[in-house]
């Protein structure tokens, strides 16, 4: 009977602990439950996310903004259970990086898209790109396939079919216009800019040099593009938490036009709004 009894308690603590294993609780001053849930960033910009910290307390949950520097750790530590989820990446990147580790995580939505834009000194519209002009992209694997894959969508190149996201100039099939596309470091792409007829500039290193991505290029990413869902940032969890109540609330309440208007706000372009 005492065997009995000592395995009756091993299995009411294990369920106890099942029940508490996700998004924790804490006990407010009122005595009421809050759920926790802890959502990892890169880096101190905290901006959107101290407005849906605000929001989610109105619903009993305690968003707990924790901050990684670098782009590994924060897809390890939601493996690993030390936060509920996070929001930092691409699909692009997120895809990637759970097929090299071997990770069980899934994407509850869309943040904001940054976007890679065409950008010129010399011409304000596509339309005065002369043949044989001289195009500057990129030369690392990303960006230089984004930029292609941009060109693209602007009619100005066509790629081989099913070469994916990370394109190179060797499969470029089609250029009618005849384009010289340079590739160069992202970062000295502005610095050249005045050397060239259009230029292809990420998002960081275009806000960096003073442009905004939304009033300065000439043409940008466009969020309703399906090439462009690659570059969209989502929120990830783990697999086994994707119909979590909290989690669920955290998309809901981040994917509103108050957030929408909010993101417009603060980032003037650098970011726009993917949902």
């Amino acid at each position: 009977m005492k065997i009995k009894k000592v395995i009756l308690c091993i299995l009411s603590l294990l369920l106890i602990f099942t029940s508490l294993i996700g998004c924790s609780k804490n006990t407010s001053s009122k005595g009421e439950d809050k759920t926790v849930i802890k959502l990892g960033i890169t880096g101190e910009d905290r901006g959107i996310w101290k407005n849906i910290k605000e929001r989610l307390a109105k619903e009993n949950i305690d968003l707990q903004i924790i901050s990684f520097s670098d782009y590994n750790r924060p897809n390890l530590a939601l493996s690993d259970g030390e936060i509920d989820a996070n929001a930092f990446q691409t699909i692009a990147f997120f895809d990637k990086f759970k097929s090299d580790h071997n990770l069980d995580l899934v994407s509850i939505g869309y943040t904001v898209l940054a976007p890679m834009g065409i950008y010129s000194e010399k011409l304000k519209s596509l339309d005065e790109l002369k043949n044989n002009s001289k195009v500057a992209i990129p030369n690392d694997a990303s960006n230089g396939g984004r930029a292609l894959i941009l060109l693209q969508n602007a009619g100005l190149i066509k790629l081989k079919d099913g070469v994916g996201i990370a394109p190179t100039v060797k499969d470029i099939i089609e250029n009618p216009k005849n384009l010289d596309i340079i590739e160069l470091v992202a970062t000295q792409i502005p610095r050249s800019i005045k050397d060239v007829d259009i230029a292809l500039i990420n998002n960081g290193v275009a806000v960096d040099a003073g442009y905004s991505p939304v009033k300065d290029s000439i043409l940008i990413e466009d969020t309703k593009d399906p090439s462009t869902k690659n570059y969209f940032n989502i929120i990830a969890v783990n697999a086994k938490d994707k119909n979590n109540a909290a989690l669920k609330k955290l998309i809901q309440t981040y994917q509103t036009e108050e957030t929408k208007k909010l993101i417009n706000e603060v980032y003037k372009g650098s970011s726009i709004p993917a949902f």
